[in-house]
C-alpha cells in the first residue's frame, strides 16, 4: 500500500488550502521527492505517477502537535489517524536528547518527531545525581518525587544550566520546564533559564506553576512569571495548555498574555479540546489540600488504568504514596454544562492560540506498546500491531485532540475557517520553531516547495472517536496522510509498515 518516495502522487482536484497565503480553492496538488511540486488545475502528470481523486475533500498541511509526551511508533499511528504528520515532545523533553532522537531514528516513526531540553530531567541529575535515560517515561518519572522539587544551590543551578547548554548544542528544539510539578522553586531559576534561552535563541515551552487565585502562597502567579521572564530576557516564552493550567481563569491568563503581546513579547499558547486533564496523581498540586484550592473534591480524579474514581482525601492520599507515577484524570470542566462549555471553547476561540494533544504516554498494562520495542530493549515487532487494543490507558486527547477541535470550531460552528483551522493546527507551530530549526520552514505550508507532510480530510465526518473507555480509538475523516511525501494513511486505513518519519532538530548551537 505504500508509494515509494520518489514516486510522484498527485492529489487531484482537491479543496487545497493553505494557511500561509490564505489560499482555498480546488486545485491539483503534485509531490514529488518529499515536497510539494506544484499545484494548480489540471496540472499534466508525471511519467509514473500515482493519482489520487480527492474531489469533495480538503488538502491542507499536515498538523504540527507540539506538545506530544506518547513517543512510540504505536502512538504516533494514533496521531496519524487524527491528522497529524509531527509529533513532538516539548513540554516535559528527553534527556539525553541526542539518545532519544537516536532511538527513535533506530525504531522507526511514521511522523516526524523532535525533543525539546529537559529541565526537570537536568534537575534531577544536578540535584538529586540521578542520570536521565533519554526517554519521556525518565522526564516524567521524577515529578512525584519531593527531593527533586527543592530549590536548587547556587553551585546546583550552574550545573543544570551547563547541562540544558548542552543539550541545545546536540541539537534540542528549545527548553521544557516543568515548573509547575515544582510550584515552590525559586524564580530566579526559571529566569536564569529563560536567560540561557534567550541567548541560544530557542523557545521556552513551560508547564506554569499556580495562579494566584489557587494559591494566594505561591511565589510568583504562573501567567504572569511567564510575561515577566519574556520581558526581563527575551525569551521566546509559550505556555503549554493554557486551559488546564488555568482553568476557570482561563480569560484572565489570555488577556494577560495578549497584553504583553501587545508590548512586543515573544508570548505564545496552546489548547486542547477536553474539559479533563491527565497527570501523574503524585504531582504536588493533586494533595487533597490543593484540590480544594481549585474548588475540586478527590472525586474529580479518575485512574487511567483501573477506572477507579478516587472516593476521598484518604484515598488519595493511599495512592500518591504507593503509586504516585500513575496516570489519572482530572475533571475540572464538566463539558455537558453549558457554562462549562463556554469555558472550555474560550481558548479555542481566543486569537493566535495553537490546538497541541499532551497526548499522555500509553499504559499497555506494563508491556511494551503494540508493534514497539519490547521491554527489555529488543528489536521493534515486524511492521507493528494494528489496529491498537482500545483499553490502553491514556487521555482520549492522545487519539483525538485535533479531530475534536476541527470538530467543534469547523464542523459545528463555523467559527475556524479551514485556512484558521490549518493555521491553528500547522502554520502557528511551524512558524514558533523555524528560527530554532530552519526545516520547520518548510512545513505547516502547502506550497511548492514545502515538505509533502500533507494530510487529506473529509470535511463531512472529521471528528474524533477516543472515549474515557475507549480511549485509543482513532479519529474519523482522515482519507489520506503522507509524510516526506510517503503514504502513511491511504483510503482511510492506515499502513503499519510505513515509517517515514524524520527528525526535527534544532540547528547546531
Amino acid at each position: 500500500m505504500s508509494e515509494r518516495v520518489e514516486q510522484p502522487v498527485v492529489l487531484r482536484g482537491g479543496r487545497v488550502v493553505d494557511p500561509e497565503s490564505g489560499f482555498d480553492g480546488v486545485a491539483d496538488v503534485l509531490v514529488r521527492g518529499g515536497s510539494v511540486a506544484a499545484i494548480g488545475v489540471d496540472l499534466a502528470l508525471p511519467p509514473g505517477a500515482t493519482v489520487v481523486d480527492v474531489g469533495g475533500l480538503v488538502v491542507g498541511p499536515g498538523m504540527i502537535d507540539l506538545h506530544c509526551h506518547e513517543q512510540t511508533a504505536a502512538g504516533h499511528r494514533l496521531k496519524a489517524l487524527d491528522g497529524v504528520t509531527t509529533a513532538l515532545e516539548l513540554e516535559a523533553g528527553a534527556m539525553p536528547v541526542a539518545t532519544a532522537y537516536e532511538r527513535a531514528a533506530a525504531e522507526g516513526r511514521p511522523l516526524n518527531y523532535g525533543f525539546s531540553a529537559a529541565w526537570g530531567s537536568a534537575r534531577a541529575l544536578a540535584l538529586l545525581d540521578r542520570s536521565p535515560d533519554g526517554t519521556v517515561a525518565g522526564s516524567l518519572a521524577v515529578l512525584g518525587d519531593a527531593a527533586w522539587r527543592r530549590d536548587a544551590s547556587p553551585r546546583e543551578l550552574t550545573a543544570l544550566l551547563q547541562l540544558l547548554a548542552g543539550e541545545l548544542a546536540d541539537g534540542a528544539l528549545g527548553i521544557g520546564l516543568l515548573v509547575g510539578y515544582a510550584p515552590r522553586s525559586d524564580p530566579r531559576e526559571y529566569l536564569a533559564v529563560a536567560r540561557l534561552a534567550a541567548e541560544a535563541g530557542v523557545p521556552t515551552f513551560t508547564h506554569a506553576r499556580e495562579l494566584v487565585e489557587d494559591d494566594p502562597q505561591t511565589p510568583v502567579d504562573g501567567a504572569e512569571e511567564l510575561v515577566r521572564a519574556a520581558a526581563e530576557t527575551g525569551a521566546r516564552t509559550h505556555l503549554c495548555h493554557v486551559n488546564s493550567t488555568s482553568r476557570r481563569h482561563v480569560a484572565r491568563v489570555l488577556a494577560a498574555l495578549d497584553r504583553g503581546r501587545a508590548a512586543g513579547l515573544p508570548l505564545t499558547t496552546e489548547a486542547y479540546p477536553y474539559g479533563s486533564g491527565c497527570t501523574s496523581v503524585g504531582a504536588a498540586f493533586l494533595a487533597p489540600e490543593r484540590l480544594e484550592a481549585w474548588g475540586l473534591a478527590p472525586s474529580a480524579l479518575v485512574m487511567a488504568g483501573s477506572g477507579e474514581r478516587v472516593a476521598d482525601a484518604a484515598r488519595l492520599r493511599e495512592l500518591r504514596a504507593e503509586q504516585p507515577g500513575t496516570l489519572c484524570f482530572v475533571e475540572f470542566l464538566d463539558e455537558d454544562d453549558p457554562a462549562d462549555r463556554e469555558l472550555l471553547l474560550t481558548p479555542l476561540r481566543h486569537r493566535d492560540v495553537i490546538v497541541a494533544s499532551d497526548a499522555t504516554p500509553i499504559d499497555w498494562g506494563g508491556s511494551a506498546a503494540p508493534g514497539d520495542a519490547a521491554a527489555d530493549g529488543g528489536a521493534p515487532a515486524a511492521n507493528g500491531a494494528w489496529p491498537l487494543p482500545l483499553d490502553g490507558a491514556t487521555h482520549p486527547r492522545t487519539a483525538g485532540t485535533f479531530a475534536k477541535a476541527l470538530r467543534l470550531m469547523v464542523r459545528e460552528s463555523g467559527a475556524w475557517s479551514w485556512v484558521e483551522a490549518f493555521r491553528r493546527t500547522a502554520l502557528l507551530p511551524a512558524q514558533l520553531l523555524e528560527q530554532t530549526a530552519p526545516a520547520a520552514r518548510a512545513k505547516g505550508r502547502l506550497r511548492a516547495g514545502a515538505d509533502a507532510d500533507l494530510v487529506v480530510l473529509d470535511p463531512a465526518t472529521i471528528g474524533d472517536a477516543a472515549s474515557y473507555r475507549e480511549r485509543t480509538r482513532p479519529s474519523t475523516g482522515v482519507r489520506h496522510l503522507l509524510v516526506g511525501g510517503r503514504f502513511v494513511v491511504r483510503d482511510g486505513a492506515l499502513d503499519p509498515a510505513a515509517l517515514p518519519g524524520r527528525p526535527l532538530r534544532g540547528a547546531p548551537r
